[in-house]
């Protein structure tokens, strides 16, 4: 039996524009359906660290390990010590590999706001945000959400359906359903 390619969704938008509560709407609609979901993270800030000093992780890395991984009985955590700005490609290979439906990221927007194969939605905090966001971004771009959506009712000069994801996140995974999996 043929296996299936695991399918990118990225939600893209400004600091604050309803990213994260977006994609725990879509996480957790699509999870609820039976789909597989992994998701990545990108943060912008340059001092983030996940391991901290002290822990067993840490002395691992400041021994030289490059990769650290660590691991109990509920989770399994992988530290890669790299500062090398292609990590994305060789986490989305790692990701791709786990048998899952479809992988949400959030942000890297430079990285994938151009690939026509990945599937996008926009979150913004206003229209002209939207604007400035939609700049650089190709389609398939499935819906516009985040906070402009929970105050705008209806964008006339965009094609793209505007969906709150805090008050209508059913019809945001249909949607999603619909264009990603049934397309």
């Amino acid at each position: 039996m043929p296996v299936k390619a695991t399918k990118l969704l990225v939600v893209v938008g400004s600091k604050g524009s309803g990213k994260t509560t977006t994609i725990e709407c879509i996480i957790s609609g699509l999870t609820r359906r039976g789909f597989r979901a992994g998701s990545i993270k990108h943060t912008h800030h340059p001092d983030f660290t996940i391991d901290k000093e002290g822990t067993d992780t840490w002395r691992h890395a400041n021994a030289g390990s490059k990769i650290i991984a660590i691991v109990s009985n509920k989770e399994t955590a992988l530290i890669v010590k790299d500062d090398s700005q292609e990590t994305l490609p060789s986490i989305l290979d790692f990701m791709t590999k786990r048998e899952l439906d479809i992988i949400v990221i959030e942000g890297f927007h430079s990285s994938v706001g151009q690939r026509p194969d990945v599937f996008k939605i926009v979150t913004a905090r206003d229209t002209e945000d939207l604007r400035e966001r939609l700049r650089g971004t190709v389609g398939p771009i499935i819906a516009i959400s985040g906070k402009i959506a929970e105050e705008t009712r209806r964008l006339s000069e965009i094609n793209v359906p505007l969906i709150d994801s805090k008050t209508d996140c059913s019809r945001l995974v249909e949607r999603i359903e619909r264009e990603v999996f049934r397309g």
